[in-house]
């Protein structure tokens, strides 16, 4: 449906590492929360995903931020994405092409919760042209 600009992000938590690249996406479908997790976790693997320091470095990671106005807690899916709200390396693109968005637990908007995150870590419009600084 829609999605954002690339954006460059450093690491957050786990810092010995290079910067990453963002994006967010609304996406339609009529998968279950778990089908759709389950399938992004393929999409991942397919590309060469291991998982070997938890936050470390990784090729992709695709996270489910909303499923809509839905909550799911399970011991292998969390919707809304429980940290979504204290990382601008997820607010800054999801502001981009949602600011009006109402998270379903907070009942605040996107842009409301990007205003008031106490991350500073940088997020930067990623320039394709200039490539990846660092």
């Amino acid at each position: 449906m829609r999605q954002s600009s690339l954006y460059e992000t450093e690491p957050v938590d786990f810092l010995d590492q290079g910067w990453f690249l963002n994006a967010a996406a609304e996406i339609e479908t009529e998968l279950a929360p778990e089908v759709l997790m389950r399938l992004l976790l393929e999409i991942e693997r397919s590309m060469g995903r291991e998982r070997r320091i938890p936050k470390g470095p990784r090729l992709i990671d695709i996270d489910i931020l909303l499923y809509g106005n839905n909550s799911v807690r399970s011991p292998e899916l969390k919707i809304p994405h429980p940290r979504m709200t204290e990382r601008r390396f997820v607010l800054v693109p999801l502001a981009e092409i949602a600011p009006d968005l109402r998270h379903p637990v907070f009942k605040k908007t996107i842009a409301e919760l990007l205003a008031l995150t106490p991350d500073q870590s940088e997020v930067r419009r990623y320039d394709s042209s200039a490539g990846a600084e660092k």
